[in-house]
């Protein structure tokens, strides 16, 4: 039984375990995006997360504490020079998981971890959103705005007085013989 074991030891012992993440960590502050497996990317949020609130507060002793974790100084100086400022505002949450399928070899399932406000494909999509509006029913008779570009895209339909009629009307009474009129009588002459 594994009651109350939430860490995942990921088939490593704990020196191996806390070296790996440490790398991770680092490579994901550095790049800003990794590729993973799932449960290493889930080991690795619950690692990395505390690190980035860490560094809202630039102070030498939250630096040395992210340092005695991450082993690696060009990271930590990202961590507090930029990615800190990014995060100022953000209350928790600073990575994403994308899942992406499974691995061809062995069939792990694999992802994409991401720091949240790196994304600029999903910073772009928010900012296009419309705001929420509520819902009516349409009414008969009434066009939606989807109509309304289409009418507006046609030619509008020319205007008739009254006097005048349609041009396909005209053609249909040429091409019929009017029934009222008397039958045209050939004379014919006999000689």
């Amino acid at each position: 039984m594994r009651h109350g074991k939430k860490i995942n030891h990921l088939g490593r012992t704990s020196a191996h375990r806390k070296a790996m993440l440490s790398n991770m960590a680092s490579s994901l502050i550095l790049h800003k995006r990794i590729t993973t497996t799932l449960a290493k990317a889930k080991a690795l949020r619950t690692f990395v997360e505390p690190l980035l609130t860490h560094s809202k507060e630039d102070s030498t002793h939250s630096r040395r504490v992210v340092f005695s974790y991450l082993q690696n100084k060009e990271a930590v100086s990202e961590l507090f020079r930029e990615i800190s400022k990014k995060i100022a505002e953000r209350p928790g949450g600073y990575t994403r998981i994308l899942k992406t399928g499974n691995r061809l070899g062995d069939n792990a399932e694999m992802c994409i971890i991401e720091l949240v406000d790196y994304n600029e494909n999903m910073l772009g999509l928010k900012k296009e959103t419309k705001t929420k509006t509520t819902r009516r029913r349409r009414t008969i008779g009434k066009k939606t705005t989807e109509e309304q570009v289409e009418d507006t895209t046609k030619p509008a339909p020319k205007k008739l007085r009254k006097t005048e009629k349609p041009v396909v009307e005209e053609k249909a009474k040429e091409t019929e013989k009017p029934e009222t009129e008397e039958p045209e009588v050939e004379d014919t002459e006999k000689v």
